[in-house]
Parts: structure tokens; C-alpha cells; sequence
């Protein structure tokens, strides 16, 4: 996963907090057939150890831009915060029914402590900085 090539922004961008990394799960095959095993793991990784699972296959492109991981998302939205937590929702999926896992979630959600920014087609949207 690496940066857009097009210039228009993804419908979501997280950017994490300082000391954020991304890493991917390597693809394997059994040799037996797995049908709607979805895609590999990822995971944003804090500087503690900590690993947060992401919605690999809702992922369009990842970086480390200035040393925070930014994960941009094609099918998620942010909703709000909600009892202390960052809330997203999966409003469509971005890989045929064949090759998602029949467990993937509707619902992601983060804790503000992890996140620096979160832009929706290019405007931030969390936090509010000021009137628009």
C-alpha cells in the first residue's frame, strides 16, 4: 500500500498520532481452497507495541508521512465521537462478495488518543478546529 496516484483525496483519511507505523500481513495460500477468507491482516503499530486492527480490504493507500502512519479508506465514513470513541461505519464495500470475509465489521472504532486528524474527501473533520 503506498500513496494515491490520483489527486483527488480518499472519501477517508486517518492520520495517527507520532511513532505510527502500518504493517501488512504477508498473503499465503494452503494449497486447499479457502473460499471468503478474506485479506491479510493490517494493522497500525504504536510505539509501544500496541497493534490496532484496520479493515484491510476498505484500505486504498497507507504512508508515513513525518513519522505518523496516514491510512486512507474508500468505503468507511466517519460518524462521530461516541462515548469516547471514534466512530466509523462501512457504507460499501470495495472487493467483490467472493474475496471478503463473511466476518468482516460494519463498525470500526479508535480511541482519540490514537489519531491526530481525521479528513472526509479532503476537509478535516475531527477535531473541529474553529467555525466552517
Amino acid at each position: 500500500m503506498t500513496a494515491p496516484t490520483s489527486a483527488a483525496p480518499p472519501a477517508l483519511l486517518i492520520q495517527f498520532v507520532a511513532g505510527t507505523s502500518v504493517e501488512r500481513e504477508p498473503s499465503f495460500t494452503t494449497g486447499l481452497p479457502v473460499l471468503r477468507n478474506g485479506p491479510p491482516g493490517t494493522f497500525v503499530c504504536f510505539g509501544d507495541g500496541d497493534r490496532v486492527p484496520l479493515p484491510t480490504d476498505q484500505i486504498i493507500f497507507s504512508a508515513v508521512v513525518a513519522g505518523c502512519a496516514q491510512v486512507g479508506f474508500g468505503g468507511m465514513q466517519f460518524v462521530a465521537e461516541e462515548d469516547g470513541w471514534l466512530v466509523f461505519h462501512r457504507v460499501r464495500d470495495l472487493l467483490p462478495e467472493a474475496e471478503l470475509s463473511p466476518e468482516r465489521r460494519r463498525r470500526m472504532t479508535l480511541a482519540p488518543r490514537m489519531v491526530t486528524a481525521i479528513f472526509a474527501h479532503g476537509r478535516q473533520v475531527w477535531p473541529v478546529t474553529g467555525y466552517h
